[in-house]
């Protein structure tokens, strides 16, 4: 009998991600080398590194990688691939490139699954028509599975975390809870096909069409949460966001699950990480684990409106007690997928 994936490792998905605080404080140590091409470095920690060709052309360059979040070998590599890719839309770009990175317990787990998870990942690429070409693999303890991405974007057309300004509307192209479900599949073996729906769908459109409508801040919701990435984006930007809980976009298994006591250790750690700059108005605490969830492929977070994506709240000017985020409303919307 083969073993369940998500029982190899002592993680999964994004939730995987070091601690925000944690990973602050350790690169406030490490004097990173820079240029005058680098355009979006590490200091604003935004979604992918852009470094500038030339007048109308600048490269895109991403990593990200992860341990299974799903025991089916072959959507774990979809769902990797896919979230790999998003940090290239994230930033306005568009995929050119993509190799694997693996590693792989070759003496516990068969070759087999592997193959497989890779299978999975040349799928997702093949389906946004992304080229993918050998890799880099080595063998240890835990598997591990994603991409090393490269992309191109127009310099004056980038998306940014950084680029959030008063006034504009605060809009989500997917749904919150999937760290939750994904948490549930982990501990019951329960299979929730409206999370591997999300986490499989590309953020190619999204981006295309906030460039379109002439968007310029924008970030994926990965392993920080909708609460640390919009802390991040609002950090970066010097602005306020004031977020309509009300009007947030959960599955409603997340929430069944959530009620059940469903909860990753990384969404209770990104909620701790928050707090400080947080306003939670009458925000409850199963609402505030909602909004800190550490998703996996999750959706782009938007500094303006496009078609389909709920508007969740309003960016203003950078309130006068320094919170970052301000939540008015009790409860997120549940929402079939």
């Amino acid at each position: 009998m083969l073993p369940r994936l998500t029982q190899t490792a002592s993680g999964g998905g994004c939730a995987c991600k070091i601690p925000p605080g944690e990973l602050r404080a350790l690169l406030a140590g490490v004097d990173l080398p820079g240029s005058d091409a680098l355009l979006v470095g590490a200091d604003t920690g935004d979604d992918a590194a852009v470094v500038r060709l030339d007048g109308g052309r600048a490269v895109v360059s991403t990593v990200d990688f992860f341990t299974p979040v799903v025991d089916d070998p072959h959507d774990w590599g979809r769902i990797a691939a896919t979230n790999a890719m998003s940090d290239v839309w994230a930033m306005g770009g568009e995929p050119l490139l993509a190799v694997n990175l693996v590693t792989w317990p070759r003496a516990t787990l068969p070759m087999d699954l592997l193959a497989e998870a890779l299978r999975g990942g040349a799928r997702a690429c093949a389906e946004v028509g992304v080229p993918l070409a050998g890799g880099h693999s080595i063998d240890g303890p835990e598997p591990v599975y994603g991409l090393a991405v490269t992309g191109l974007a127009d310099p004056d057309w980038l998306l940014r975390n950084d680029s959030a300004v008063p006034g504009a509307a605060l809009s989500l192209t997917k749904p919150l809870g999937l760290g939750i479900l994904n948490n549930r599949h982990k501990t019951t073996g329960e299979v929730f096909p409206e999370a591997v729906d999300v986490m499989t769908s590309p953020n190619r459109d999204a981006s295309r069409a906030a460039l379109a409508a002439g968007l310029r801040a924008a970030t994926d919701v990965t392993g920080f949460g909708l609460l640390g990435h919009l802390t991040a984006m609002m950090r970066a930007s010097g602005t306020t966001a004031v977020l309509d809980v009300d009007a947030v976009p959960v599955l409603e298994a997340a929430l069944r699950s959530l009620a059940e006591g469903y909860v990753p250790g990384g969404s209770r750690r990104n909620l701790d990480w928050v707090r400080p700059d947080l306003d939670a108005g009458d925000a409850g605490e199963d609402a505030l684990l909602v909004l800190a969830d550490a998703q996996t492929s999750g959706g782009l977070l938007l500094g303006g409106e496009v078609a389909g994506a709920p508007v969740i709240g309003e960016v203003v000017p950078r309130r006068a007690d320094g919170a970052l985020v301000v939540l008015r409303g009790r409860a997120p919307r549940a929402v079939a997928r």
